[in-house]
């Protein structure tokens, strides 16, 4: 298969060269998306490389990492490239490990590949004790809202697709910034892409990140339940029906008519003074308790739902 790798370029002036120059011979072509860098990391790309597999593309415009990656991706089937790889520009991931990535897809056993830094407690020595955190709840977070619960660390940009699942995603609507990885995994699931993590270490070099957990918690906190809102209703009201919509719809009516009435009943007594009776203290509960079985057996299902026949399947077949 021709083998293509997508980097972003934007302030990696130091490092992306040195990645270039570490590209495994089964690289077909390396796209370096200069995404109107201020240092002029592709210039200095297009003057200093003379590696013949490089093709430098500039944006008029920054439109961030997801932006720069989805001019890759095009670039990449305009060639008619069959995966596509993305590397970071900053010296993070070793374009060593590009085999791993790739080979699940050519074995038709996946259709997008990811790095992993939770594979092995060895990996996390090197990683910071508030990024680890912080990757462990997002992580959480990703599965609940892109539905592809077997998947660890959904923030790791190290990843490989085949076109053949490329043609199927609407690149003019993935997130443009530091988001897009995880609403890759929405779109992927949407599609029910077969996802597989790729064990890699975790590496930090001297870049700086321009991430302020503090300024995007609040994005991603509604993003998140965004795409779950959104998966929930194709996934399980439009596209299909099932045992899993079932317990969900029950579930949620139940909280809601417990809730409610001990709601109202809690106001009552207050304001006639006359404390509630343990009937009807039950009554208000039991909805409650059973909604909450009936929410998690939908989690359950959920999990037990997560795509298993590749893509590429059906495309060979």
């Amino acid at each position: 298969m021709k083998i293509a790798v997508a980097i972003p370029s934007y302030k990696v002036q130091n490092h992306v060269l040195d990645v270039i120059a570490r590209m495994p011979p089964q690289v077909r072509r390396i796209y370096v998306i200069d995404d109107k860098c201020p240092n002029g990391s592709g210039e200095l790309v297009r003057q200093q490389c003379s590696d013949p597999r490089v093709r430098v593309i500039f944006h008029e415009e920054n439109q961030g990492v997801g932006g720069a990656v989805r001019t890759g991706y095009q670039a990449a089937l305009d060639e008619g490239m069959d995966i596509v790889v993305k590397v970071d520009g900053d010296g993070q991931m070793d374009p060593a490990l590009i085999p791993r990535f790739t080979r699940a897809i050519e074995r038709g056993q996946a259709d997008y590949t990811k790095g992993n830094r939770f594979h092995r407690p060895e990996s996390l020595q090197g990683m910071p004790p508030v990024r680890l955190f912080g990757n462990a709840v997002l992580s959480f977070m990703a599965k609940l809202s892109t539905g592809y619960w077997t998947n660890m660390d959904p923030t790791n940009g190290y990843t490989a697709i085949h076109a053949h699942v490329l043609r199927q995603l609407p690149l003019h609507k993935l997130e443009q910034r530091y988001f897009f990885e995880t609403d890759m995994l929405y779109r992927l699931n949407t599609v029910r892409a077969v996802v597989h993590d790729v064990p890699m270490d975790a590496v930090y070099a001297d870049e700086q990140s321009s991430l302020r957990i503090s300024k995007v918690l609040p994005e991603f906190l509604w993003k998140h339940c965004n795409r779950f809102a959104r998966r929930y209703v194709y996934g399980y009201l439009l596209r299909d029906f099932n045992i899993g919509s079932l317990y969900s719809l029950v579930g949620v009516l139940l909280l809601l008519a417990g809730g409610l009435f001990g709601l109202g009943q809690w106001v009552h007594s207050n304001l006639s003074g006359q404390p509630a009776t343990s009937g009807t203290v039950m009554l208000a509960a039991l909805p409650v308790i059973v909604g909450i079985q009936f929410i998690i057996a939908f989690l359950h299902y959920d999990v037990s739902n997560v795509p298993t026949e590749p893509l590429l399947a059906d495309a060979q077949d």
